[in-house]
């Protein structure tokens, strides 16, 4: 019969030690990868609400009837 508590116990060691190996980005690296996905969404959300904007207003100049 297998014991829970020891593998969750085993599973958090191996845990731990791979977070060991792992290098951890400075504090100005993690501030310039901050800026660069921050600036990313700015524009892609930018892109992304002109593009609905120009579908919407094609498809009322497509739909509308005068």
């Amino acid at each position: 019969m297998w014991n829970p508590i020891v593998k969750i116990r085993t599973g958090w060691h191996s845990v731990v030690s791979e977070l060991k190996k792992c290098t951890w980005p400075t504090v100005p690296e993690l501030r310039e990868s901050t800026v660069v996905v921050v600036m990313t969404v700015v524009i892609l959300t930018a892109w992304v609400a002109l593009a609905d904007q120009v579908c919407g207003h094609l498809v009322r100049l497509i739909t509308t009837t005068k």
